[in-house]
């Protein structure tokens, strides 16, 4: 078992503290926030008010980051210079540079890096990958993803989520970044893309509709959506030469209620089975945690990480020359 803090303790450090409760593997000890309230809301562990108190603490051997992305490259290096192994939430960090710099510093140190792309733990995901890769429905040709919520309607309008500033294209950072990594697993290495940001249905001054559309070496295209204006969908489709598949999310991941599976294989009848829920937060958290005692590779790979910041990066670009945009 490894013991680690949490790094944040707002919305999803708190979800990520629950999800840890008797895990086997990662043992959450101390929540750190600057926020007093924050704090006195995480029971069952020790508490601290800055990121630097975790790492003076003998006890602990990774941290978890469910901090502002604009923090995360600096709190990496920092990390892992301080011989800590390192679970970030999404996105690794905002630019290339920054990414490639925190994988170094990784890298340098000999520690774990783990990343918040919890969608490829889910069990349907899982099957998709194996089924494609055994060439189950031919070669793959598109991928249509959508990923949206209206979580953030509720939140008040000086939260970072919302700011153009802190968090330019907010659909982006929020969900998006999540099928941008599922395309990265299922087709391979992105090269060009190019998307569009509006303000639809909400007064969020970073966008609540994104439509984004990526071109895969291979030859095969992701077409994506993330809109935070609407009630939850989640929807992932991978059409090939001899069949398709298609997940169909119940709920929101944050309360999984499990998802709705349909194969097509060429002249047959459509089959739809469902996949009960899973945990796959702690999936993901445990995969980190297993790799960071040295038990089983982590199953992203720092290239794909790296892969994923170049197009959020890439993305950013297009939104705002409204071009195609070399990945």
């Amino acid at each position: 078992m490894i013991k680690v803090a949490i790094i944040g303790l707002g919305w999803w450090g708190s979800i990520i503290l629950k999800a840890l409760l008797n895990s086997p593997v990662v043992n959450p000890v101390l929540g750190v926030d600057p926020n007093e309230s924050a704090r006195a809301s995480a029971l069952g562990v020790k508490t601290a008010a800055r990121f630097e108190d975790a790492l003076a603490d003998p006890e602990i051997k990774a941290v978890i980051l469910c901090t502002p992305q604009e923090h995360h490259a600096k709190q990496i290096v920092a990390a892992a210079q301080s011989g800590r192994h390192v679970f970030c939430e999404k996105p690794l960090c905002t630019t290339a540079a920054d990414a490639e710099a925190a994988i170094a510093a990784v890298r340098n140190a000999g520690v774990q890096l783990g990343i918040g792309h919890e969608r490829r733990f889910e069990p349907a995901v899982i099957d998709m990958r194996k089924r494609f890769a055994a060439g189950e429905f031919g070669r793959p040709l598109l991928l249509e993803g959508n990923f949206s919520q209206d979580k953030f309607l509720k939140l008040p309008r000086d939260n970072w989520r919302l700011s153009n500033t802190v968090n330019p294209a907010g659909p982006l950072s929020a969900t998006g970044i999540h099928m941008v990594d599922l395309s990265i697993a299922l087709l391979g290495r992105p090269t060009r893309v190019w998307a569009r940001l509006a303000q639809l249905g909400s007064d969020f001054e970073n966008g609540d509709t994104l439509s984004i559309t990526i071109g895969f070496a291979s030859g095969a295209t992701a077409m994506l959506g993330a809109v935070l204006a609407t009630p939850f969908m989640g929807r992932l489709a991978l059409l090939g030469s001899k069949g398709w598949m298609e997940i169909r999310d119940r709920s929101h991941p944050e309360n999984s209620t499990g998802w709705d599976v349909t194969s097509v294989h060429r002249d047959e009848t459509p089959v739809t089975t469902f996949y009960a829920p899973h945990p796959a937060v702690r999936d993901n958290l445990e995969a980190f945690g297993r790799a960071a005692l040295g038990e089983a590779p982590y199953p992203v790979t720092p290239d794909e990480m790296l892969a994923n910041v170049r197009s959020f990066e890439a993305i950013q670009r297009s939104i705002k020359s409204g071009t195609i945009e070399i990945i």
